[in-house]
């Protein structure tokens, strides 16, 4: 209810019954403080009120209110701090070390009407003299404005409540947080900050209180630091027609208690997740191995079922470099030992599956279990962890997989502290040359660091296919670039043209798991002749990108971006893209377009800007453009951006190059980063063309020179072929 609402309610009952009628306005009233502040004794709302001294300082400065006092922080990365109360930036579970240090040519100065102002080179940074806090960009255009928050405080002196609106342009999309099943384009309505936290403090596997805006005038990404329930809720906005007036998106944050503070950085999208990256760490780089084909293996047989699943993919073809042991391996099926008896010698079979380049992992449980599997369980000391993932890498594992426990719910510093337990113990135990892996259920800002993300088997039935590719764009734009669903099924009616279109839409995405109950490991010949041949195509096609996941693992490592990215991500101002969830961009090279509906053996496809060939037929398209295009069921439709320089394997298992024909008079080019230590040099290419010939030179400092790799250059002829 605003002034205008007031006084439309106080003559809508006449004079006569004006006192009538203030009583019901302000029961009113009360009755919305009482839905806003939930139920228990508590005080009137407090607000900062006006702005009574200010302190400068390196990169901003503290304002003190008649209430309250504000910290601002412009960090040297360009990122944004703010803080009520005294809340800091430290410490932190987020964090990757220390605070960033602040910028020295940024500081507190006068703004107009009392208000002051930061300014640094990408972001400007405004608070009035009430406590609204206004980010924009170089040029003074408003990303977003955060007005002042309210806080409601327990009589009893319990935490205190409180609420924050928001606002942001009216062309604005929200999206996040990372891992969610509806997708990460947010719609009207209330979302959970952190998806699935609890009550008690404790996390779902999944927990990331990260939110990124796009608008014509600048992405940025909004991270609330606080491990608090809460509700956010947001209202899209809408642009007037004509002479009519815009009106602004909204969102509004209730949290149950805790800090309130939290970080904006503002840019490009490539910008951005560089500044979150470098704030809560560089993405750990997978081993080469790990963007192969790996396999899970849930029962409870021992090594010789291990030989004969692996046989089992081998003899038919199918890639596989990687075999992952489920609990059934464990003693008991539960706690954390093998079971000596069915796995005697563990040593002698991972050297055994590693000479044919495959590797083994184990699972690890998230906690303990009670041999009655009833109860909750325990999670482990994790100061005494490192030395119980050491003993993986001496028992002949090259990674670990987490599972999740139901009866456990871990907080974020707990789940990140078993993540960098995993890490640092294979680490610790692994050779000098082999870098490990370390998968694990729980996201969380920051988990990054240690390894990727698993989401499991997901939602069933085609929806389900929906749902694997939100969480893995989710988890990308909150930072996290390794991740990807567990593909299994297949054996039902209906069921295998489900299977066959789970393992093409895995194939890519940077995590590839298969696996299931059946007598031989879940393997695809046990679903019928036609879907092992889907299958042989599929894993083939990913075994020859493996190069390019390498070189998108490095990229990641070194700028954040993540693997799998959505498709407005080079042009987030073409709006028709912000809405498309059914394909995304792998990469800067290619657009995959996965088939989600049954049935199917055609799709639309939307297309960003520029030209873009088919890579089954080598067709043309100009884009911004729909197109309609065959999908098979034999594949799934992948585009090629003109200019680009794909790394692929080639038939000896070296690396070779493929390069998409630039538009006549245009140029491009690519990159490409080899697996060789933590920090290989980056290869840089050029790409130009004129008439009929295409040129393709690598750049180095002392000059351009001819690729020392084999060049395959395709769409010349308008036929193309496959890639």
């Amino acid at each position: 209810m605003n002034g205008r609402d007031l006084v439309r309610s106080w003559w809508s009952v006449g004079v006569a019954g004006a006192a009538r009628g203030l009583r019901s306005v302000r029961a009113a009233w009360r009755g919305r403080s009482a839905d806003a502040t939930g139920h228990g004794p508590r005080v009137r709302a407090r607000v900062p009120g006006a702005v009574r001294e200010v302190e400068p300082g390196p990169g901003g400065g503290v304002i003190r209110f008649a209430r309250s006092e504000l910290r601002i922080l412009v960090a040297v990365n360009g990122a944004v701090f703010w803080g009520w109360d005294g809340a800091g930036p430290e410490p932190s579970y987020a964090l990757a070390g220390a605070c960033p240090e602040p910028d020295p040519r940024a500081e507190l100065e006068p703004d107009t009407d009392g208000g002051w102002r930061v300014v640094a080179e990408r972001v400007t940074v405004a608070v009035s003299r009430h406590g609204a806090l206004e980010v924009l960009t170089p040029g003074g255009v408003m990303l977003r404005r955060d007005l002042p928050p309210r806080w409601w405080e327990a009589e009893d002196g319990g935490p205190a409540r409180w609420m924050q609106r928001s606002e942001v342009p009216a062309d604005a999309r929200f999206f996040g947080p990372g891992g969610r099943v509806e997708g990460p384009l947010l719609r009207d309505g209330a979302h959970r900050p952190g998806d699935g936290v609890t009550g008690t403090g404790s996390a779902a596997p999944v927990t990331m209180p990260v939110q990124l805006v796009v608008a014509d005038a600048g992405t940025h990404l909004l991270f609330v630091d606080n491990p608090w329930d809460g509700t956010l809720t947001l209202r899209e906005g809408a642009e007037g027609a004509g002479s009519g007036h815009d009106r602004v998106g909204t969102s509004e944050l209730r949290m149950e208690g805790g800090p309130v503070r939290g970080w904006v950085m503002a840019g490009t999208p490539a910008r951005v997740l560089l500044t979150w990256a470098s704030l809560t760490g560089a993405p750990a780089l997978p081993p080469a191995w790990a963007f192969g084909h790996h396999h899970v293996r849930e029962g409870a047989g021992g090594e010789d079922e291990v030989r004969r699943v692996v046989a089992g993919h081998l003899e038919r073809g199918l890639p596989l470099d990687a075999v992952h042991l489920g609990e059934g391996h464990l003693a008991g099926g539960r706690g954390f030992t093998v079971d000596q008896d069915r796995f005697p010698k563990l040593p002698v079979l991972a050297d055994e599956l590693r000479r044919e380049g495959i590797r083994l992992v184990s699972v690890v449980p998230a906690a303990a279990r009670p041999e009655d599997r009833r109860g909750e369980g325990v999670v482990p000391d994790l100061a005494d962890a490192r030395v119980r993932y050491a003993g993986q890498a001496a028992r002949g594992f090259a990674g670990v997989w987490h599972t999740v426990d139901g009866s456990v719910a871990l907080g974020r510093a707990d789940a990140l502290d078993l993540a960098r337990a995993a890490h640092e113990g294979l680490l610790d135990g692994a050779p000098a040359d082999e870098r490990p892996l370390a998968l694990s259920p729980y996201g969380r800002p920051g988990s990054q660091r240690y390894g990727g993300v698993w989401s499991g088997e997901g939602a069933g039935g085609w929806h389900g296919l929906r749902v694997s590719l939100a969480q893995v764009l989710g988890l990308g734009l909150c930072g996290v670039p390794f991740s990807g669903p567990d593909v299994v099924g297949g054996g039902g009616d209906g069921e295998s043209e489900l299977y066959v279109r789970r393992l093409q839409l895995a194939a890519y995405l940077p995590l590839l798991r298969t696996g299931g109950a059946g007598p031989a490991g879940g393997g695809p010949w046990e679903y019928g002749a036609v879907v092992l041949g889907h299958a042989r195509v599929a894993l083939a096609e990913r075994r020859r990108l493996m190069p390019y996941f390498v070189t998108l693992a490095h990229l990641a490592r070194r700028t954040g971006a993540p693997m799998v990215r959505p498709v407005w991500w080079p042009a987030p101002e073409e709006r028709e893209l912000r809405d498309c969830r059914d394909a995304f961009l792998l990469g800067d090279a290619l657009l995959v377009a996965p088939v989600m509906e049954p049935g199917a053996v055609r799709r639309e496809v939307r297309l960003p800007r520029g030209r873009w060939y088919d890579t089954a037929t080598g067709l043309a398209y100009e884009g911004p453009a729909k197109v309609l295009v065959d999908a098979p069921l034999e594949r799934t439709p992948v585009f090629a951006r003109a200019g680009a320089v794909l790394p692929v394997r080639g038939e000896d298992g070296g690396t070779g190059l493929v390069v998409w024909a630039p538009a006549p008079g245009r140029s491009g080019g690519g990159l490409v980063v080899p697996d060789g230590g933590e920090e290989p040099e980056v290869e840089r290419y050029s790409v130009s063309r004129s008439g009929p010939r295409v040129v393709v030179r690598r750049e180095k400092e002392d000059g351009a020179q001819e690729p020392s790799r084999p060049v395959a250059v395709r769409g010349l002829d308008g036929t193309g072929g496959q890639m």
